[in-house]
């Protein structure tokens, strides 16, 4: 960090400037403004501490020429002749701050470390914005009817600011449709994603909708919430239905108002975001069993979309499939992988709990631990591997199709029976852990005869 010191008094010009560089910053000083802007011309440096009493050249002026020459250079304007007037002159030309004499060196450093963390602040953000509004290009695949028919009522709401509640199973790509939404829509600011289920309820509101500087403990400065970063963009809220039911009425009114508030704040603020909501539930149920506001469910489903779960898309398996090895083959620099058929036979056969997501999450983990041909020992579902010694395969005798059945049966009961051990039998949490309903759950441990 490089530091010029000007002020034609040679002895506090040469103190300050010693001082500067004992603090480990570089250090120059100068005693004739025309010697410091001859050296402007060569270099610029990160700050210049400047006397406003100048021999040849007036102190503003000299602010003036370094700020035409580089606005970034922060200048501290320093001098004995202290005076509301100068202090307003200097702030209106650019300078960073202004001090009057005497003062302790130790503000300096102060003022300059302030300096540098408001401007790292600043490109952090600048940074978050560019990275927020560039529209990310979203491709989903897939010929079924059921995806195809969710496709194009994404792209047929997409230019409306219609409230969109997107519908399906864990896995199933809600976030990509979302994302495609807003990308298609004319909206030019931020698309922002939020899970209501990951964060806790007491944390959540802060999280959304911001607060002030002493709101609650802890709130050591003010916080922008996801509404304000969404603000003339799309706010996209998954797992809808794990919201608070407080939580409910205040979200329904930022929806009907378009006005939130932070917390501890004293006044609305003007918000203008379209909402996109996902769930895995059925809120209509939800709000018979008062468990979810009805109005503000009118409010978000105006716009239903369902996403079909990969098991009633069968023909989608293997395009979705081969579109990840090869999202792989070039990640991994591996392009001789191919699928054997009894892993292709499996594919089809498997019930794919966790959808899309756990169907590329498998051909992920296959194409690092294959060479060549991916087979069924490379594979990986969920949060087990498929070992001969947990799971002995049947041998391969018989008709393919009825060896790979009993394969895909002996995986799904060994699914659920690790689920339910980390549920501690807990259906409800069971059903959670693997991504379907609790129906779903008890005609499977009946079907497979699970203790």
């Amino acid at each position: 960090m490089k530091v010029w010191v000007l002020d034609d008094n040679k002895n506090f010009c040469d103190l300050l400037s010693k001082f500067v560089k004992e603090k480990g910053y570089e250090s120059f000083p100068f005693y004739d403004p025309i010697d410091l802007l001859k050296e402007l011309e060569k270099e610029s440096p990160d700050f210049v501490l400047l006397d406003l009493k100048l021999p040849k050249i007036n102190g503003i002026d000299v602010l003036k020429k370094i700020k035409e020459k580089n606005e970034d250079i922060k200048v501290i304007v320093i001098t004995a002749f202290g005076s509301i007037e100068n202090a307003i002159e200097a702030i209106k030309n650019g300078a960073y701050y202004f001090l009057s004499k005497p003062f302790e060196m130790e503000e300096v450093i102060i003022l300059m470390q302030k300096a540098i963390e408001e401007d790292k602040l600043k490109k952090e953000n600048i940074e978050l914005k560019k990275k927020l509004r560039e529209k990310e290009e979203v491709e989903i695949i897939g010929e079924s009817k059921g995806i195809k028919d969710a496709i194009f009522l994404a792209k047929k709401v997409a230019p409306m600011d219609t409230t969109v509640l997107l519908i399906g199973e864990s896995g199933t790509g809600k976030e990509l449709f979302a994302r495609m939404i807003h990308n298609e829509s004319k909206r030019k600011g931020n698309f922002v994603a939020i899970n209501c289920a990951a964060i806790p309820k007491e944390l959540l509101e802060n999280e959304l909708f911001g607060s002030e500087k002493g709101a609650f403990t802890g709130a050591y400065a003010r916080k922008i919430g996801k509404f304000e970063i969404a603000n003339e963009g799309t706010l996209f809220l998954d797992e809808v239905s794990e919201l608070d039911f407080d939580l409910q009425a205040k979200l329904l009114r930022a929806i009907e108002f378009k006005e939130i508030e932070r917390l501890g704040g004293i006044k609305p603020i003007k918000v203008n975001v379209r909402i996109i909501a996902a769930t895995n539930k059925d809120l209509k149920k939800l709000t018979y069993e008062g468990k979810f506001r009805e109005d503000l469910y009118y409010r978000i489903s105006s716009f239903p979309i369902y996403l079909p779960p990969l098991r009633e898309r069968k023909e989608d398996i293997m395009i979705l499939a081969n579109y990840f090895l090869e999202k792989f083959k070039k990640i991994f620099n591996k392009n001789k992988l191919y699928f054997s058929e009894e892993v292709k036979k499996f594919f089809l056969e498997y019930n794919w709990p966790g959808n899309v997501r756990e169907l590329e999450n498998a051909v992920e983990r296959a194409s690092i631990l294959a060479d060549e041909e991916i087979t069924l020992k490379h594979l990986q579902f969920g949060e087990f591997f498929l070992k001969r010694e947990e799971i002995p395969f049947i041998p391969k005798k018989g008709p393919l199709k009825e060896v790979v059945k009993e394969i895909v049966r002996k995986v799904e009961k060994y699914l659920i029976e690790e689920a339910l051990k980390e549920a501690n039998g807990d259906k409800k949490k069971t059903a959670k852990i693997l991504g379907i309903s609790r129906k779903a759950l008890y005609q499977k441990i009946k079907e497979l005869k699970i203790e």
